[in-house]
């Protein structure tokens, strides 16, 4: 039998595809022997999922409930306010699924941002950059006051749908790749699902799991994402008094951090996993006997067109 004939594609019965929101979730744990030889530290690789980032979870969850709920529909736009990331989430999904997107965001984000938006048909209102996050959000507020029946509002900062994606299913993945073993868990705050979902579902199954949040050192930074939660609107679902313990990082540090990602572990990470890498390798260094694991929310590609690139390259 010749190559050709031997190599036959199945019938349309034996075929089986998945749809684009399959792919969301299942990412890999990555140990990080490069930043600390102790070999306990471990980073979740979110810009494995589709949109490239952990936000295509929580995104494909509100669109999900939503539908189920008969609150979004083809008649209807999904508005909402983004930094980048969700936006990205709601834009594939939506171009998938038939939705117009319409995002609110600050002017202020990467340019590769905006064009990967574009590119999948979203319409975009830029905002006051100065006002970071909040600026979009008391935009997107403002459109849907003036007109909520042409919008589905989905509000990732006020969704419950936010923080139980990371509850059912990066929780359950980490604790499940450690074999259990997780002692630590690091993530950084913008909505603050990441951390709430996941961080409840390892406290529910071991509550001496530690778990720390990271925001920036102040109001004024450079971590795209991150939210400072004292001089910002905070997210209804963040509780301030979760987190077993709270660190702050500087912008400088997590833009070194990105760098030395690149350079020591072949990872092209965003900043804030720079900004997640700094406080989870001071806790793994602290701690060489224990499992300390964070989340790298999305890959460096989008980040190219930053200073601190340019001035090491």
């Amino acid at each position: 039998m010749s190559r050709a004939a031997a190599t036959q594609f199945p019938s349309q019965a034996e075929q089986v595809g998945q749809r684009l929101t399959d792919l969301i979730g299942n990412t890999p744990l990555l140990r990080l022997e490069g930043v600390v030889p102790a070999g306990n530290l471990f980073a979740k690789a979110e810009w494995c999922n589709p949109g490239q980032s952990t936000k295509d979870r929580p995104a494909w969850k509100i669109i999900e409930e939503a539908e189920r709920s008969g609150a979004l529909s083809s008649q209807k736009t999904l508005l909402d306010a983004t930094s980048g990331n969700t936006g990205i989430g709601y834009a594939m999904i939506g171009a998938a699924r038939g939705y117009p997107v319409c995002l609110c965001m600050p002017a202020s984000v990467t340019p590769s941002r905006i064009a990967i938006l574009k590119a999948y048909g979203a319409e975009l209102i830029l905002t006051d950059p100065s006002l970071f996050s909040d600026g979009a959000i008391l935009k997107a507020r403002e459109l849907y006051a003036a007109d909520p029946d042409r919008y589905f509002y989905a509000d990732q900062y006020s969704n419950e749908n936010n923080w139980k994606a990371h509850f059912e299913q990066t929780g359950p993945e980490i604790y499940r790749q450690t074999g259990g073993q997780v002692r630590h868990f690091v993530a950084t705050l913008g909505t603050s699902g990441t951390f709430m979902g996941a961080g409840r579902f390892l406290k529910q199954k071991n509550p001496a799991i530690q778990v720390v949040e990271v925001q920036p050192d102040s109001a004024f930074h450079g971590l795209e994402g991150m939210k400072h939660m004292e001089s910002s609107i905070v997210p209804a679902f963040y509780d301030p008094d979760f987190a077993d313990r709270k660190a702050v990082v500087r912008t400088e540090a997590a833009y070194q951090a990105v760098v030395e990602l690149a350079r020591t572990e072949g990872l092209l990470a965003g900043i804030s996993s720079g900004a997640a890498l700094v406080t989870a390798r001071e806790i793994a260094e602290k701690n060489p006997g224990e499992t300390v694991v964070t989340v790298f929310p999305d890959g460096g590609l989008k980040y190219l067109s930053e200073r601190f690139w340019s001035d090491t390259l």
